[in-house]
Formats: structure tokens, sequence, C-alpha cells
């Protein structure tokens, strides 16, 4: 019985670090080297991060600074950025990339807020789907005779307290990123 709540637990904290992850992609007005986590240049043949072929720094509040390992990789690069959906495009002086971020409008940060809004409720879902699911399970070992209608009950109980747990995060997470999104 425990070792099942374990595994939506498993499955809840999975969702809540993916949506973690996503906020951490969403750009904000200024440099985040994540904003590069999902974007991969074509490394000899083999999609590979951008982190695994350059040295990324931040040298101020709104610039990414690229610098390749090899010369060779700064087309691809640049290549990578301008085909990703970030937004920026990148300025190649023949050593290193860089990327400066402008200022948001309101108007965009407002759009970011709801796209933030939007993934919450998306992970919610899937927290509730969980639920469901265990919850399902939990039926099921009873109908089979594993479990007894007190532990099904009790079960059901402590899957609700890690859901409700799980939604409370989220809404955290949320609430944390809107307001860095509308600091100007």
């Amino acid at each position: 019985m425990q070792d099942s709540l374990q595994v939506y637990e498993d499955k809840m904290n999975k969702t809540l670090k993916a949506l973690e992850n996503d906020y951490m992609t969403i750009r904000a007005g200024r440099a985040n080297p994540h904003v590069l986590d999902k974007i991969k240049v074509d490394y000899y043949g083999t999609p590979t991060p951008i982190q695994q072929v350059g040295n990324v720094s931040i040298p101020e509040a709104r610039m990414i600074v690229i610098q390749p390992w090899e010369k060779n990789l700064l087309k691809e690069i640049e290549k990578a950025i301008l085909v990703s959906d970030l937004g920026i495009n990148p300025t190649n002086d023949g050593s290193i990339i860089r990327l400066v971020f402008p200022e948001l409008t309101e108007e965009r940060r407002k759009e970011l807020v709801k796209d933030v809004k939007k993934k919450g409720e998306a992970a919610k879902i899937a927290i509730r789907n969980i639920r469901r699911d265990a919850n399902d399970s939990f039926k099921k070992q009873l109908k089979s005779d594993e479990i007894s209608e007190d532990e099904q009950a009790d079960a059901e109980a402590k899957v609700q307290k890690l859901t409700d747990k799980m939604i409370a995060q989220i809404d955290k997470a949320i609430e944390e990123k809107s307001k860095d999104l509308l600091t100007v």
C-alpha cells in the first residue's frame, strides 16, 4: 500500500518539476541562461545543448554571451537560436555570440503571465488525473480483496492530502513567476 502511494507521489513530483523547468525557460526581461536549455546545436550530427558546446556567461543584467569551444560552431549556434522560439536575434562577432534581451513591454508581460497561468492549470489537471488514477487503483484493490474499506478510505485521504499539497505548490510557483514577470 505504502509503495503504491509512493508511485503516485513520484508522478506528482515529476509534474511539479516539469512545470518549474518550463517556467525557467520563460524569459522575464533579464538574462537567464535557462532560456537556452531547450535549444540544441548540431554538433557533428548530434543535437547537443548549447551549454555543452561552449561557455555561457551573463556579463550584464540583460545580456548572455556564448563562447563556443570550437569556432566552427558559431554559425550552428546562431542558426539554432534563430530557429528557436526565443525571439532574440543573436549578434555574432566572429568569436562570441551575444544575446541582448530587450525590456519587455507591459503587453508582452501580461501575455507571458497568461501563459504561466495556462501552464499552471495544465499541471493542476495532470495532478488531479494522477489522483483519479490512484483512487481507481485503490477501488480495484478493494474489489479484489487486496485491501479493506478502511485501508481504501485511508489511502484516498492520503492521496487527497498529497494532491492539495501539490496544487498549493503549483499556485505558489504561478504566483512567483507572475510576480517576477510583472516586476519591471
